[in-house]
């Protein structure tokens, strides 16, 4: 029966390597989608530092607090001292999720340019630029010239991707078919290279110093509202509970197949809770609602990283077979920091019935718990950037200040433990079965 089993995976394994595979290696190096993922990751950082200014500048303190034991009075102490010091405290955060569409274009930039080999300094020259003329062009109030703010943050990351993406494709256009200046040989590349790109750079300004006079007047808006205004469905729609489902069904049953679902669906998903999170800080700041669930690790930290610990906690409570145990020790560090490889080509999960159905039903009842009680403001929503390798208990708190948090994570971990012991223990008697068989032989 096994022998029958082993042969009819091994046929899935087959039809998935040679038909599904191809297919998703492709998607998931496919230019654009490989330079933003890479991008998104590279202004994480700016996300952070940007996130801690916000909440040094405008600490989670209620205004009811009184004073009536140390950690009290400390609270009210530094909301207090924030008070009194905003203008200086929030320069962090202005010149950090204040200016991420703006980091946003530099990085895109700097890795299409990479794929393409091509002079880095030039082209991200042209890149910011071209983003400056349709994100904030310049006004001048009582003889001051400024440059308007508004779109150089979150609302115009989606533009920053977009014109940084046109600006280097313009350049290779030009570039590649020999329409720049060619200086002699002799010249030094950084001296030519200004040069050669100079008759693209021109063009991309021009064409879209005219697009955007003619989107001003058509509209009253530049051209990086109009596309922040045109990406609102669509990043409403992905922050919807059925759709953050799906992405999750679609992870999981790419993980099944031994296809990275993470990488795969990465560059749709990245840019969306990366803006979602930068606007929920936008708001916190502004002492607004926060307005979207779908943000920062939302998705990572109430889907599969529960459940992979989950797991792990399965294993060390049930776990008889020599794998199994052997496993469960050199998987808690990874796992403790959401790094769930190990256990995930240890177990292994690929194409392993007794790990991906309670894998499916975990995060679906994570996720859409989560999302109920943050829909309905029982549970604060996130609103800070974490680094993704943050223990996910410590990492719910960070991100929403929120210790209710806490309490939903360790009940869903517990939930979680209970759905997948009883799939562990299946799944571990037939190792302990097989072991035996091979050390009687």
């Amino acid at each position: 029966m096994n022998e029958a089993n082993e042969a009819k995976n091994y046929k899935i394994v087959s039809w998935v390597q040679q038909h599904v595979a191809p297919i998703a290696g492709k998607i998931s190096q496919q230019k654009y989608l490989a330079v933003v993922r890479d991008g998104m990751t590279a202004i994480i950082p700016v996300t952070i530092i940007g996130g801690i200014a916000a909440i040094i500048s405008s600490p989670p303190v209620p205004t009811t607090l009184k004073a009536i034991n140390f950690i009290t009075a400390f609270l009210l102490a530094w909301r207090n001292w924030a008070t009194a010091n905003i203008a200086t405290l929030t320069i962090p955060y202005n010149l950090t999720m204040g200016l991420l569409g703006l980091y946003t274009v530099i990085a895109i930039a700097y890795y299409l340019t990479q794929h393409y080999k091509m002079n880095l300094i030039t082209n991200e020259i042209t890149a910011i630029l071209a983003f400056l003329i349709i994100a904030s062009p310049s006004v001048t109030i009582k003889n001051v010239t400024y440059l308007p703010a508004g779109n150089l943050g979150a609302t115009g990351m989606f533009a920053g991707i977009i014109v940084a993406i046109i600006a280097v494709e313009v350049n290779r256009l030009f570039i590649s078919h020999h329409i720049s200046i060619k200086l002699p040989p002799t010249v030094p590349p950084n001296v030519a290279a200004p040069f050669e790109v100079l008759i693209p750079m021109v063009v991309t300004t021009f064409v879209l110093f005219i697009l955007n006079n003619w989107c001003v007047a058509l509209t009253h808006n530049d051209i990086a509202s109009v596309i922040y205004l045109l990406s609102t469905p669509f990043t409403n729609l992905t922050g919807t509970l059925p759709v953050i489902l799906l992405i999750a069904f679609l992870a999981t049953t790419l993980w099944f197949f031994g296809i990275h679902g993470n990488n795969m669906l990465g560059a749709i998903v990245t840019p969306i809770t990366t803006l979602n999170v930068a606007l929920n800080l936008k708001q916190y700041n502004a002492g607004q609602p926060m307005t979207h669930i779908f943000a920062g690790s939302f998705y990572s930290v109430f889907g599969g990283w529960i459940t992979y610990t989950a797991f792990l906690i399965a294993m060390i409570m049930f776990a008889k077979s020599a794998r199994l145990k052997a496993l469960w020790k050199i998987g808690i560090p990874g796992t403790l920091f959401n790094i769930n490889e190990p256990l995930i080509f240890g177990i292994p999960t690929v194409l392993n019935i007794y790990f991906y159905i309670p894998i499916v039903i975990c995060e679906m009842i994570n996720l859409s718990v989560a999302y109920f009680l943050m829909a309905t403001n029982i549970l604060g929503k996130f609103y800070i950037m974490v680094p993704w390798s943050t223990p996910g208990l410590i990492q719910v708190f960070l991100a929403s200040m929120d210790w209710k948090n806490c309490v939903l994570w360790i009940a869903l971990l517990v939930l979680d433990v209970v759905i997948c012991s009883p799939f562990l223990k299946v799944y571990d008697k037939q190792l302990v079965k097989e072991e035996s068989g091979q050390a009687a032989k």
